[in-house]
C-alpha cells in the first residue's frame, strides 16, 4: 500500500510539474506575442486606423502615372491614404457589393485550406463583410469598417489554458489568429511566417480573380496595395505578391493545389533564400516606402 501511495504521489508531483511548465511556457509565448502585437500597433497604417484617419485626400486627383497608365500607390508618411483615384478604382468594379463578393469567396477558400484555417477560430458570418468594409474604407468609400467596429461586441475565447480577447480591430484580429485554439501547442502564439503570407496571398488573389476584379485597373493597384500591407505581418513578404498574383492566373496551379489536398508544398517550409530563388531577379527585394530609391510597389 505504501508503494502504491508513493507511486501515486510521484505521479501527482509529475503532473503538477508538467502543468506548471506548460503554464510557464504559455506565459512566455504570450509575452513574446504581446511584444509582437505592440510592434505591429506602431505600424503607421494601424495607427491611422486606430485614430480614424480615413478621410479622402481630395487634393490628389491624378488617376494615371507617367508609365503604363497605372495609378501609383498613395502612401504618405509611410501610411496608405485614400484619394480620388483610389475611390474611382473601387467604384469602377462595383463598390462594396463587389468587394463583398470577392472577400466572401476568399473566406470560402480560407476555411477549406488546412494551413490558413488553423488561424481562424470560428467560421462566423462576418469575416467577408468586415474585410470588404476595410478595403472600401482604405480606398475612400466612407468609413464602413470604422462604423461597424464601433458597434461590435468584443468576444473572449479560451485557447491552450488561457482566456484571450477576440478581435476588435486589425492588430487584435491578428493577435487572436496567432492564438487560435486550432493551432498546435508548438506553434501557438507565433506570428505569421513567410509561407503563411504566401499561401494567404495566393488564395486571396485567386478569390479576386474568381470575382472578376483582379484583371482590372483596380486589381493592378490592389496587388500593390497588398504588397504594402503584408509587410507588417512579415517584412520579407511584399516581394512575393506579384508571384502570388501570377499563381492565381493559371488554373493548373489551383488544380494541383486541390490534388495535393489543398497544400502548397512548393512554398511551405522553405528558407528565405530558397523562397527568393523562386522569384525573377527583378522582383527580389523590398525597400519600404521611405527609401530614397524605391522598389515595387512604391516605384511609380
Amino acid at each position: 500500500r505504501k508503494k502504491i501511495q508513493a507511486s501515486t504521489t510521484q505521479s501527482s508531483d509529475t503532473e503538477r510539474t508538467t502543468r506548471a511548465e506548460e503554464m510557464a511556457q504559455g506565459k512566455t509565448v504570450l509575452f513574446r506575442s504581446r511584444s509582437a502585437k505592440e510592434a505591429m500597433e506602431s505600424d503607421p497604417d494601424i495607427r491611422a486606423e486606430r485614430d480614424g484617419a480615413a478621410v479622402v485626400d481630395e487634393t490628389t486627383t491624378t488617376t494615371t502615372t507617367r508609365s503604363k497608365g497605372e495609378v501609383p500607390l498613395n502612401v504618405v508618411n509611410f501610411s496608405h491614404r485614400p484619394n480620388a483615384a483610389t475611390r474611382a478604382l473601387v467604384e469602377s468594379i462595383g463598390g462594396v457589393a463587389k468587394l463583398r463578393e470577392f472577400t466572401s469567396r476568399f473566406y470560402e477558400l480560407a476555411f477549406a485550406d488546412p494551413h490558413l484555417d488553423q488561424f481562424i477560430r470560428e467560421h462566423e458570418a462576418h469575416h467577408g463583410e468586415r474585410f470588404a468594409f476595410w478595403i472600401a474604407e482604405k480606398f475612400g468609400l466612407g468609413q464602413p469598417w470604422t462604423e461597424e467596429r464601433s458597434r461590435r461586441e468584443i468576444p473572449r475565447f479560451k485557447a491552450h489554458g488561457h482566456v484571450l480577447q477576440g478581435a476588435h480591430d486589425r492588430s487584435s484580429a491578428h493577435f487572436a489568429a496567432w492564438h487560435s485554439p486550432k493551432r498546435d501547442a508548438e506553434t501557438w502564439g507565433e506570428h505569421f511566417k513567410l509561407d503563411d503570407c504566401r499561401v494567404w496571398m495566393r488564395l486571396h488573389f485567386k478569390a479576386a480573380r474568381d470575382a472578376g476584379v483582379l484583371d482590372t485597373p483596380f486589381g493592378n493597384y490592389y496587388v500593390r496595395f497588398i504588397g504594402h500591407f503584408v509587410s507588417v505581418y512579415e517584412r520579407t513578404a511584399p516581394q512575393f505578391a506579384r508571384e502570388s498574383a501570377r499563381w492565381s492566373a493559371d488554373p493548373t496551379n489551383f488544380q494541383r493545389y486541390l490534388d495535393n489536398g489543398r497544400e502548397m508544398p512548393d512554398i511551405q517550409g522553405l528558407t528565405l533564400a530558397q523562397a527568393v530563388d523562386q522569384l525573377p531577379p527583378r522582383e527580389r527585394g523590398y525597400t519600404g516606402s521611405g527609401a530614397e530609391v524605391k522598389l515595387w510597389p512604391y516605384e511609380l
